[in-house]
């Protein structure tokens, strides 16, 4: 039967796209912290300083609402708990984000969005490891998860081994930036810019791992993100200070070095750790991570108009044949969610009893059961007359 309340109706709506509207609007954050971060790395800002700042300025954003909001609910942060913030804080900040940056530079920021795209797949293959995730080879949704992963890095492999000619998109850039021989890397750099992407992509699925995991033991998001944004700052200055010797290195001004700071601390650290925490704990890992298509779509248009940058045949077919895989891996998880929900009630077993998909229909089935038997208790039985 429908139901007849709309604003019912409407918020019930509302709250199954809220998982989808996060992770699309994180995406569109993502896609602007790849031109703005580019920009700054192209004027000399060095990415060991650039991802320091990133989660000094995050820190500082995240922490107070932290202690705020989470004072009565943020459990005990034991010694385990302890450490796993720890190694959070150095697969993303420090490790993923400095080969990312790295690898950015030495590309391109269209080829490091597009690269990204292998990311699910190395989420889903680690969510396997780690029995996140369960695959039945009889199962179609299972079949399709795996042979999604399998062209996802294929995809990736293309994008790496092969470069093949400029496409040019936007007809109107002409020979002026084609002519400059400055803002294309060499092969050899574009060969271990991608594989530093790939490097990166690996270090932050760990992330999302973990975090998965930690979530189950200290469900505080807000706390959580503080503290891993604060630990990746404090490594973080430990490794800029081994790498960066030059105190020239150090300065920032109201630039572009600035604004890549602020931008990606606040969006991209802050407000992106916290809403991958919630949709992580609704809807796992692998969901969280099958959104990045769409970021190399709108960098790859901010990218050709504010960058100029030259996109090549070999990152076009790999992106494509990315967008593929993931896509059939996306549609594999979906079958799981539907699975998962429907109850599924099967013929009676050996102790006579039915069997449900979850706690919540056995809990009602037990409810109705006690409920029929209170009303046919409170029937008077019937006398029968004593034989003469």
């Amino acid at each position: 039967m429908a139901d007849r309340n709309p604003c019912r109706s409407l918020c019930h709506g509302l709250a199954k796209a809220k998982p989808f509207l996060a992770m699309v609007s994180l995406q569109f954050g993502y896609s602007g912290m790849y031109v703005i971060a580019m920009v700054s790395l192209k004027h000399g800002m060095s990415h060991y300083i650039l991802a320091l700042y990133r989660h000094v300025v995050a820190t500082l954003v995240i922490a107070p609402f932290a202690l705020v909001l989470e004072r009565k609910i943020r459990p005990k942060l034991t010694l385990p708990i302890f450490l796993r913030i720890m190694v959070l804080g150095f697969l993303e900040p420090v490790l993923d984000q400095n080969l990312y940056y790295l690898g950015m530079k030495y590309t391109s920021a269209t080829f490091a969005s597009a690269s990204i795209n292998v990311l699910p797949a190395i989420t889903f293959i680690l969510a396997i490891i780690f029995r996140l995730e369960r695959i039945n080879v009889k199962k179609v949704h299972d079949v399709a998860k795996i042979v999604g992963t399998g062209i996802t890095v294929a995809g990736a492999m293309v994008m790496t081994l092969y470069k093949g000619p400029i496409i040019d998109f936007i007809m109107s850039h002409g020979g002026s930036h084609h002519g400059s021989s400055t803002s294309e890397p060499t092969d050899q750099h574009w060969v271990i810019g991608t594989l530093m992407l790939l490097a990166s992509c690996c270090g932050w699925a760990s992330f999302f791992i973990l975090q998965s995991f930690t979530l189950k033991q200290y469900p505080a998001e807000l706390s959580l993100t503080a503290l891993i944004c604060l630990m990746g700052m404090v490594q973080g200055a430990t490794v800029s200070l081994v790498m960066e010797r030059d105190p020239t290195a150090w300065k920032i001004g109201f630039d572009s070095r600035l604004l890549a700071a602020a931008y990606s601390g606040v969006v991209c650290s802050g407000i992106a750790y916290y809403v991958q925490a919630i949709v992580i704990k609704q809807r796992g890992p692998v969901f969280a991570t099958s959104f990045s298509p769409l970021c190399m779509i709108i960098t790859a248009a901010m990218g050709t108009i504010i960058l100029a940058e030259q996109l090549h045949l070999g990152s076009v077919i790999g992106a494509v044949l990315i967008v593929v895989g993931l896509y059939t891996v996306v549609w594999g998880k979906s079958k799981d969610r539907t699975i998962s929900t429907t109850p599924a009630l099967t013929d009676e077993n050996k102790n006579g009893t039915l069997d449900f998909a979850n706690a919540d229909d056995a809990k009602s089935a037990t409810n109705f059961d006690i409920s029929i038997h209170n009303e046919t208790s409170q029937i008077p039985a019937k006398s029968t007359p004593l034989p003469v």
